[in-house]
């Protein structure tokens, strides 16, 4: 598929697309909430990936789709820093708007809820905690990792995390206890 895409083969290009598009909208869609927004990064995307193809190495299976999500994010993370800057995303007074409970310091049990119902959680996350949160959670990388892509301090970072990690486990805490509401 990636030779195709490199000889410009649009039958390729399709191909690439009906295989990993939803895939990788997905993906941008845990950075961005936006459904326009959404569209427009997976555009530019889509062209990155093309313009860029002749960098791809083919590792094995899944190596092709590997490094078009590393693109995908990277756009998508382009995109939120340009709009605003992290260290000044979130206030204290923002975060006293925000009920304290204190269950939410315990990490809840997650085994019993849908996985589409926790990504509905995550994307109505505050932006900066939701791309702090799948940075940390889904891609793996450290606090100083984070600082240096987002541009901000890793104490930010892991501020953020704690503070997203309050707030989903607040909202699994209010979804289970609705579920038993509803099953009694």
């Amino acid at each position: 598929m990636a030779e195709g895409i490199r000889k410009g083969n649009n039958r390729a290009m399709r191909s690439f697309y009906a295989s990993f598009g939803s895939q990788l909208t997905a993906v941008c869609s845990r950075y961005i909430s936006d459904e326009d927004d959404v569209k427009d990064v997976m555009q530019d995307a889509m062209i990155s990936i093309i313009q860029h193809i002749d960098n791809f190495t083919y590792h094995g299976k899944g190596s092709l789709r590997a490094w078009a999500t590393r693109i995908v994010v990277n756009q998508a993370l382009n995109f939120i820093k340009s709009r605003q800057r992290f260290d000044e995303t979130f206030t204290d007074d923002d975060i006293n708007s925000i009920a304290h409970t204190s269950d939410a310091n315990d990490e809840p049990d997650i085994g019993d809820i849908p996985a589409e119902v926790i990504h509905k959680m995550i994307s109505l996350l505050p932006e900066g905690y939701r791309t702090v949160f799948n940075l940390y959670a889904i891609e793996g990388k450290s606090h100083k990792e984070i600082a240096d892509i987002l541009g901000i301090k890793a104490d930010s970072s892991a501020s953020q995390l704690h503070r997203a990690k309050n707030i989903l486990a607040r909202e699994i805490n209010k979804y289970k206890k609705e579920k038993n509401r509803i099953q009694s």
